[in-house]
């Protein structure tokens, strides 16, 4: 199960249709992994609170990702994503913010499944698995024209 709440910016305005969007995304990172994951859509300033509480960080960010302790299973974790942020850079990137909020999604999943980009290996990995799950789902590469570890 996808659980979806939007508590701030403009993301039921700017994005049509955002709950199935996020829900499509995060199930199709999920595969067959079971269990449920929540996804908060919020604005900068809950990130950066949020960022600079947990990762020592004093800016917003994109997408955050926490997974659960394995004893909470079937909750596999949490994602909360910035909308300001996440507009800006789908602008910047060329971008429609639908096709980047997908990215996102599916980018948080992994880190909750245990995906990293520390390195070369594990963020080629990474890449390899997103570009695949959001072809599955009708987004194209969103590296293709430019790297945003």
């Amino acid at each position: 199960m996808i659980e979806i709440e939007v508590e701030a910016g403009d993301w039921d305005q700017a994005v049509a249709q955002v709950d199935h969007i996020v829900t499509r995304a995060a199930q199709a990172a999920l595969g067959t992994e079971a269990g449920d994951v929540v996804v908060l859509l919020t604005d900068d300033a809950a990130v950066r609170e949020l960022n600079a509480r947990f990762r020592d960080r004093d800016r917003p960010t994109n997408v955050l990702s926490f997974p659960a302790a394995d004893s909470a299973f079937p909750h596999r974790g949490d994602l909360v994503l910035a909308f300001e942020t996440c507009r800006d850079e789908a602008v910047a990137q060329g971008k429609t913010l639908a096709d980047h909020l997908s990215h996102l999604v599916v980018h948080g999943v992994l880190h909750i499944l245990g995906h990293d980009h520390e390195d070369e290996a594990e963020a080629e990995a990474m890449e390899s698995a997103e570009r695949t799950i959001l072809a599955g789902i009708g987004v194209s590469d969103p590296y293709r024209f430019q790297n945003d570890r």
